[in-house]
């Protein structure tokens, strides 16, 4: 072979080995592309593992945190909407601070209507799963109540864990005995069935 043609044969083997140096790194940036978002993704889903993992360590040391708790609630909140022993009490604490009721009333109900026997309950917004039933209490309409007593029921009330929170008062005096009155109660009464 003369040296044109040798001339020409490597200036066609270094153009041919520039042409695949191109598509060699055009390939090899297109696979490394592929391969960084792999990386970025597997990245991303191994850090949303951990903080799902960490959360979860949390929420199993917060459990554990929280069971003591969960048992108080458990034995303070009543699991039952027994209706005759909320009066049974309201009844009892009345009679302990001297004063006659006219009525204990409860929301009506419509257990005919439906197969559920928590009709006259309403859900509490802010804790899942407790509800709330009214109760209307109400003073014997001729016997007044001294004051002292009428606040005495008030903190017993408050204080008996089926009708911890009064969120109605209305008051009236009894125009013949200064210092005794008449009252309509409402409560609440929380229950987690």
């Amino acid at each position: 072979m003369d040296a044109r043609k040798t001339y020409f044969v490597l200036w066609g083997v270094i153009a041919l080995a520039f042409v695949a140096l191109g598509v060699g790194t055009y390939i090899g940036t297109g696979i490394l592309k592929t391969k960084s978002l792999d990386v970025k993704t597997a990245r991303l889903q191994s850090r949303v593992v951990e903080e799902n993992q960490t959360l979860l360590r949390k929420a199993k040391a917060d459990i554990q945190k929280y069971n003591d708790l969960a048992t108080v609630a458990k034995s303070i909140v009543p699991q039952d909407k027994d209706e005759a022993q909320t009066v049974h009490e309201i009844t009892n604490l009345s009679s302990q601070n001297g004063i006659a009721l006219g009525s204990i009333t409860f929301p009506s109900s419509a257990l005919g209507d439906n197969k559920t026997p928590n009709t006259q309950l309403v859900p509490v917004k802010s804790i899942p799963g407790v509800y709330s039933l009214q109760i209307t209490v109400t003073s014997d309409a001729k016997n007044s109540v001294p004051f002292n007593n009428f606040i005495n029921l008030l903190s017993a009330l408050e204080h008996n864990r089926r009708t911890a929170l009064v969120t109605g008062i209305a008051l009236q005096p009894d125009s013949k005995v200064p210092g005794n009155l008449f009252f309509s109660l409402t409560l609440e009464e929380y229950i987690k069935p």
